[in-house]
């Protein structure tokens, strides 16, 4: 499939995880891919994962707490590409803070929402102006199941900054949708990167993680591939009248009417 042929996609946090996964995806199908990641390591293990495929990957590394850093890496990628089609606000995690409230800090909120909304928030601000001038724009907020329904090993200040980037989702959605520009959410559950892989041992007992897993209708967690084949959907053409939507990926385990 070559659908995001002469397309130009961002994607934050994409040196490992589900960025590098939605990264791969995206260049299989053509679009020319740009990745963030503060990890020049992963950054260049991404390149040789893409090359092995025949495939190329364009890495920028820098520290997205800083805002002045977003804006020039936007500025370069412009002039490299002509535009940006494609934006996969995809930093985020709850950085091994705490999971009680009340062992959470002032410091620990700070951390958690700087690097899953603020962070993402100005990379969105400095790619829309790319966007409008294109008349045309889709842009992917990563929520999670977290966000939506609590969290069994995510602390609260994870859950508010995951229900806080839904929250933007709906107003991006609602302000730039008469310029060509959707805006939506994906909410995953569980998805076995190395990360949560981690953050589950140290948090859940094997029996407790057993169990979670028979609470799952499909009695799977999630893969990266499931969250690149729906950002691949949101990304593309065909979801044009998707807007301001919030798509749960956990497998049937939180369902809504």
């Amino acid at each position: 499939m070559t659908r995001f042929e002469g397309r130009s996609a961002l994607i934050t946090a994409g040196g490992s995880g589900l960025g590098r996964g939605v990264a791969l995806r995206l260049a299989r199908e053509g679009a020319s891919v740009t990745i963030w990641d503060y990890d020049e390591a992963a950054l260049a293990a991404s390149v040789d994962e893409a090359e092995a495929e025949g495939l190329r990957l364009t890495t920028r590394a820098l520290d997205m707490t800083e805002g002045d850093a977003i804006k020039t890496a936007v500025a370069e990628m412009v002039a490299r590409e002509g535009h940006i089609d494609v934006l996969l606000n995809n930093i985020g995690g709850s950085l091994h803070t705490p999971f009680r409230f009340l062992d959470q800090t002032d410091e620990h909120w700070d951390r958690v929402m700087s690097v899953n909304v603020t962070a993402c928030v100005r990379t969105t601000r400095a790619v829309l102006p790319h966007m409008i001038k294109a008349g045309y724009g889709r842009i992917i907020n990563m929520g999670s199941k977290a966000g939506r329904f609590g969290s069994l090993f995510a602390g609260a200040n994870y859950t508010a900054a995951k229900g806080a980037m839904q929250a933007f989702t709906l107003q991006i959605a609602q302000e730039f949708g008469p310029q060509g520009i959707t805006c939506n959410t994906l909410c995953p559950g569980a998805i076995l990167t190395p990360r949560v892989e981690g953050l589950l041992e140290e948090r859940q007992s094997p029996e407790e993680r057993e169990s979670v897993l028979q609470s799952i209708p499909v009695r799977r967690h999630g893969t990266v591939e499931d969250i690149a084949a729906a950002v691949a959907y949101f990304a593309s053409e065909e979801a044009g009248f998707v807007n301001g939507a919030s798509l749960d990926i956990n497998g049937g385990q939180s369902m809504v009417i």
